[in-house]
């Protein structure tokens, strides 16, 4: 268990305390409810916007303890035009990745996900819509969202992926448990381009990822942007960010080899 759903369940009991010390030794101060439902509520949220914190779900966020290498994840594809390069700069350098791809999009262009995985990458789901609150849908909304982009991705491969990042990286109780529901192993990232943003430039790509580059990280970059044609920095960047790679005798594995017997391991 993570520090920080150790924290989020001595809170939740803390908050669950006061209605019965209210009724077996008398209500407690206002400032005192007030102080123990502001920490529960600001440790909820963070829990949410901070994957890494792996508070509701045992996100993969780093390679297993010991690993070698670096594994290489992108999202928000496929796109027709930038996710073709990226496929191209990953082979000039004998490397694989695992794309994390929209399932409306790959509904779209289901032959660059059997592409992605001609060429002997791995494919995750990233949702169907990939809407932006998806933290705030129902149980409803979340199960039929991940079930249709599971569908479409099923069809298009022959077979079911079991990798899932969140839209945006945002968890809660609701996306762990569907998850959970639908076995899918949840992950994360160690190190992020933030190349999504559209000021983002090659430059701070690589100033964010190289220093993230070290044994056992798991790296976020994107192959198509969530939104319009813009292409993002990180597609530009990733033939310098291997090169460097290459220099510092930093191997580029595979996310799904990193355990025993080719297993994923949390």
């Amino acid at each position: 268990m993570s520090p920080a759903r150790a924290l989020y369940l001595a809170s939740t009991a803390a908050v669950l305390v006061v209605p019965a010390w209210s009724v077996l030794r008398g209500p407690l101060p206002l400032e005192v409810v007030l102080g123990i439902t502001s920490v529960y509520v600001a440790l909820s949220l963070v829990g949410v916007f901070f994957l890494g914190l792996r508070m509701y779900t045992d996100a993969l966020v780093r390679l297993p303890r010991g690993a070698r290498g670096v594994a290489l994840t992108f999202d928000d594809g496929p796109d027709p035009v930038t996710t073709p390069k990226v496929l191209d700069a990953l082979d000039a350098h004998d490397a694989k990745a695992t794309f994390f791809v929209i399932g409306k999009k790959a509904e779209a262009h289901p032959e660059l996900v059997r592409e992605i995985v001609r060429r002997g990458h791995t494919v995750g789901m990233h949702s169907y819509a990939h809407h932006r609150l998806f933290s705030l849908k129902s149980p409803a909304y979340v199960r039929a969202d991940l079930t249709r982009a599971l569908g479409v991705l099923e069809e298009i491969l022959g077979e079911r992926p079991t990798l899932f990042r969140p839209p945006i990286g945002h968890t809660n109780p609701i996306i762990a448990r569907v998850a959970d529901e639908l076995d899918l192993d949840v992950v994360g990232w160690s190190g992020a381009a933030r190349d999504g943003l559209r000021g983002t430039t090659k430059e701070d790509v690589l100033a964010r990822l190289v220093p993230a580059a070290k044994d056992g990280a798991i790296l976020l970059l994107h192959d198509a942007p969530e939104v319009g044609s813009h292409e993002p920095a990180g597609v530009a960047a990733l033939p310098e960010l291997l090169d460097k790679l290459h220099a510092e005798r930093i191997p580029v594995v595979p996310l799904v080899d990193t355990g025993e017997g080719g297993e994923l391991r949390k």
